[in-house]
């Protein structure tokens, strides 16, 4: 009955095609986990600079500078989240094609060879960006923190001295 389901392909050919058809599959589900992350954190940076801007209101000219710095920071931290949801993005589409190329590769040409590797690799490449552009932008998150507390602690031994 198996030979009758599969043909005249042996159990490791069917398994290769299967090990193929995956691949694409789980690196768009990566992708889309990492927009998913992404997206959460550029909501959390526009939350920030709302609440900046309404203390940027009713700030003095010491205040409105901090403030002034931190709304940089925060822009910075935005263009680099767009880096990578453009990356991942991008590498999305390219892990579309690849699969497309799957099924269109059913001639088994060069040309299509070649197409699927380039779209794979540009995808792989696009997904080491997006996750690089993160990591810049997590590092800029955590330097925010710790200016922000170290702020903090100036202030609280300031007025403990008084």
């Amino acid at each position: 009955m198996p030979d009758m389901l599969l043909g005249s392909q042996p159990l490791d050919t069917v398994a290769h095609i299967i090990q193929v058809a995956l691949a694409p599959a789980f690196l768009l589900s990566a992708l889309a986990t990492l927009l998913n992350v992404f997206s959460t954190r550029l909501g959390r940076v526009s939350d920030q600079v709302d609440a900046a801007a309404r203390e940027l209101e009713k700030a003095d000219a010491a205040e409105a500078a901090i403030l002034s710095r931190r709304l940089s920071h925060l822009r910075a931290r935005s263009l680099y989240l767009d880096l990578a949801v453009v990356l991942a993005s991008a590498g999305g589409c390219l892990t579309g094609i690849s699969v497309l190329t799957l099924f269109v590769g059913a001639l088994r040409d060069r040309a299509t060879a070649t197409i699927l590797f380039a779209c794979f690799g540009l995808a792989l490449l696009c997904l080491i960006g997006a996750v690089a552009a993160f990591l810049v932008e997590t590092l800029l998150a955590g330097q925010g923190v710790r200016v922000r507390v170290a702020r903090q602690q100036d202030e609280a031994a300031a007025i403990e001295q008084r």
